[in-house]
């Protein structure tokens, strides 16, 4: 077998024989058809999308740490272009950009990083990360063999290359950047280029390689990954759809395994199970003889401002490991980290060893990993719908359905994927301050421009996207017309490709839009009262971010492109436009002096600015604003926006797609902060809003005497060459574990049943055998404790139904 070695070395990449070394080199990044080898040690490595523009400088220590609690070997990132370089040439590399920073944290934690430079990253992220400034460049043409836009991804590639060496952050350096990804799931629109697209992926490979950066490149979704560039998968089951590294020498890479999917308003969430991870990740570590898996995301985090793409709420990923505001998503975040456990103990089979298939039943299969030491690791999986007793080496084990076994001696189980130990925890939000004085509040409506006072005039229908350069969610069409029909009734009829629409004639709302998403477009049909003589027609149109994804994003055109009134055609009519609102271009959220305020009105108009001042809360626990009382707009905390809101546009199930936004401690001061909303609709009221206390208010365990022990009560010790795994305390039984969040404690037992209690931590209820000391029992082990461990045991509970398989169901209160 090949083994590819990269170093930075001033020339080009060498291709290397397995076992040479340079003496005196550290830090080396090579690859074999195995894994990675990092320093001459190959590794299986757990990694952890964490983005650091989606938090606060202030967060990046505990994400990081919690990560690395969690089993997490490598933090993987994007590189935000639009970000870094809002204008060409004008690079901002501070606060939250501070990739730098972010970077040397990891370092400093003993962390590893996979940077993805892209740099089209897509990740539900404005315009996939491309500055709109780019689409303005003649001829331009992203993502294909265009020679000014080769141009323009090679200068910022180049700029984050050099801003990494200089910072001697790439391993080849001593610093913690294992991997680099150039493009990114270029396979999903190369065929729209034609042939424009394979010279292209040529081109972007050779390009990254040239950099001599001293670790490899990666591409995500890109089967023909050209030369030394491994080639990745991406999707939530690459153990079943990864058809595998594209040579012999490259080894098999997993850069996005979605822990659930991003949210968009107007549709339900979806939740990805725990198992239904473990299960996958399983797989592909056992079947594709994977050694890269990165969750995304490990934090999602807030899309702060306007960085959210199209229809995208303002929180990320909020059902991954770590939540939207740090904290763990149990039992998601335990059972993953028992998962890397698991793996970890079977590392030197997996690593040296053959792989061999055994066929187990109909849809169970064992791959076995033999060491010619001698040490062996075994994976039993069963892909059926039932459960399944299988034989293996001439032993029975009970495989649950659509679950995974890890033996890491190929004798014990010491993990299984289906079967969850890990305590689940609920989530509360608690006002710490209610905004509901009206004294309190403030509010400015909005002018609503008309043709006479704008400055940017054509006689056309103009492109939002192209006008507006992103400067602004917002753009105003205005135009005035002479009505002379004794009939003041009318229809106005507006077709438009912008996502939200507010038509106002002659300062009056007439009628309200919205497009959906992956169908943004619409039409807004309204009866209006015309006057006799001259009438002012204003339109708003609002962007919910920019398109992320497809090809030929540089021709995307938005906003209005058809506007009749009686069926007479003003598309090509004298149109004035105004880019953004009054109160955005005077940052009002900023400095409020530059408009008059006024008392809270009783009636509420569309398009109005509100304000009010409020003071931190105490402690630490993260907080949100619940925004439930009002309709959509954008929010700002002391000049900073923490991003767009739309709490209107209900899913099916009738619930807005988010309520709470996050406010994270390091935007607010101990006194006087500055809460500033435009609020765009009526029917809402500010005085509702609140400020929550964000906290675990329960956690619950249901452990069976059929689950395993945790997998840290395992030890092991290599002797003679072999692995000897051994449980620790073997008449040990499975045991509940709680545990609340620091500064609080276990105050009330909610539902206590060791027998055969029905339903799971959400919905429970006493089954036909119930230990009567359940209740009593708990309590004495776990009252007034920030954790304590149940074991599920008749010594403790009694024996209420001897024969009878128990299960303990423990359900407590944090405070």
């Amino acid at each position: 077998m090949k083994m590819v070695w990269f170093i930075l070395c001033g020339f080009a990449l060498l291709f290397m024989n397995p076992g040479t070394s340079l003496a005196g080199v550290n830090n080396n990044v090579m690859y074999d058809g195995r894994s990675l080898i990092i320093d001459g040690q190959h590794k299986i490595l757990f990694s952890g999308s964490i983005h650091y523009p989606r938090s606060t400088p202030q967060m990046w220590p505990s994400l990081i740490a919690k990560a690395k609690e969690g089993g997490i070997d490598v933090i993987q990132t994007y590189v935000f272009w639009n970000l870094h370089e809002p204008q060409k040439g004008q690079f901002v590399f501070n606060g939250r950009s501070d990739i730098v920073a972010f970077m040397k944290e990891v370092h400093r934690q003993g962390l590893y990083v996979c940077l993805r430079i892209g740099p089209f990253i897509e990740s539900e992220w404005t315009y996939g990360g491309f500055p709109v400034w780019l689409r303005n460049i003649p001829g331009i043409v992203f993502r294909s063999d265009n020679e000014p836009y080769k141009a323009e991804m090679q200068r910022f590639t180049a700029k984050i290359v050099d801003l990494m060496k200089s910072n001697e952050l790439y391993a080849s350096q001593g610093g913690p950047i294992i991997l680099s990804q150039i493009e990114n799931e270029y396979k999903n629109v190369e065929s729209a280029f034609h042939e424009r697209g394979p010279p292209y992926v040529l081109w972007a490979a050779s390009m990254a390689e040239g950099f001599q950066t001293g670790v490899p490149w990666v591409m995500c979704k890109q089967d023909d990954a050209p030369g030394a560039v491994i080639n990745a998968c991406n999707g939530m089951k690459c153990g079943e759809t990864f058809a595998g590294p594209n040579a012999p020498n490259k080894p098999a890479i997993w850069t996005e395994d979605w822990t659930s999917q991003y949210q968009v308003y107007g549709e339900e969430p979806y939740l990805r199970r725990a198992e239904d991870i473990a299960y996958h990740v399983a797989l592909f570590i056992a079947k594709n003889k994977g050694s890269y898996v990165n969750y995304y995301m490990y934090h999602g985090g807030t899309n702060f401002g306007r960085t959210a793409s199209e229809f995208v709420t303002t929180s990320y990923y909020d059902e991954a490991p770590l939540d939207e505001y740090g904290m763990p998503n149990e039992p998601k975040y335990s059972h993953l980290k028992e998962l890397h456990a698991a793996v970890k103990l079977s590392i030197s089979p997996l690593l040296a060893g053959e792989q061999t298939v055994v066929n187990l039943g109909q849809s169970q299969t064992a791959y076995v990993y033999k060491a010619k030491s001698g040490e062996c690791a075994a994976f039993l999986v069963n892909n059926g719908s039932k459960d399944a007793i299988v034989q293996f080496q001439n032993s029975p084990y009970q495989l649950y359905p659509k679950s995974i076994s890890i033996l890491p001696d190929c004798k014990s189980v010491a993990f299984n994927t289906g079967k969850v130990s890990a305590q689940h925890a609920t989530r509360s939000w608690t006002p710490t301050q209610k905004f509901d004085s009206h004294q309190n509040w403030q509010e400015y409506n909005e002018p609503i421009p008309t043709y006479d006072n704008t400055s940017l005039r054509q006689n056309i229908i103009v492109d939002q996207m192209r006008t507006t350069n992103d400067l602004s969610d917002y753009l105003w069409y205005t135009f005035s017309f002479q009505h002379d029909s004794p009939n003041p009734e009318s229809t106005l009829n507006v077709q438009t490709r912008g996502h939200v629409l507010h038509s106002f004639v002659n300062g009056v709302l007439v009628g309200s839009g919205h497009g959906v998403h992956r169908n943004a477009g619409f039409a807004l049909e309204s009866k209006v009262n015309l006057n006799k003589g001259i009438n002012h027609v204003s339109l708003l149109s609002a962007m919910v971010g920019l398109p992320d994804n497809g090809a030929y994003l540089e021709r995307r055109d938005y906003g209005l492109h058809s506007v009749k009134i009686d069926g007479k055609d003003f598309s090509t009519y004298a149109w004035g436009y105004q880019v953004g609102l009054s109160g955005e271009n005077l940052q009002i959220y900023t400095d409020t002096s530059k408009v008059q305020w006024h008392r809270l009105s009783s009636i509420k108009h569309p398009m109005t600015w509100y304000k009010t001042l409020f003071d931190e809360p105490a402690g630490n626990d993260p907080v949100a604003l619940n925004l439930g009382s009002m309709g959509k707009g954008e929010v700002w905390i002391n000049g900073q926006s923490i991003g767009r809101y739309w709490v209107s546009f209900h899913t099916p199930k009738g619930t807005p797609s988010q309520t709470w936004y996050h406010v994270p401690r390091s935007f607010l001061k101990p006194t006087g902060n500055l809460l500033v909303l435009i609020e765009e609709e009526t029917g809402v009221d500010p005085v509702k809003i609140s400020l929550d206390r964000i906290s675990v208010a329960k956690v619950c365990a249901l452990v069976s005497e059929t689950h395993l022990h945790p997998v840290s009560t395992w030890m092991y010790q290599r002797t003679s060459g072999n692995l000897n795994n051994t449980r620790q305390n073997p008449g040990r039984k499975p045991t509940a574990k709680l545990r609340c969040p620091p500064n609080s404690y276990i105050s009330k037992i909610l539902y206590a049943s060791y027998g055969n209690p029905s339903g799971d931590c959400k919905t429970y209820a006493a089954g036909s055998c119930h230990s009567e000391d359940s209740t009593a029992v708990v309590q004495k082990a776990c009252l007034g404790k920030r954790r304590c461990s149940v074991s599920v045991s008749s010594e403790k509970f009694g024996d209420p139904c001897p024969r009878i398989s128990k299960t303990l169901l423990v359900d407590a209160q944090c405070a």
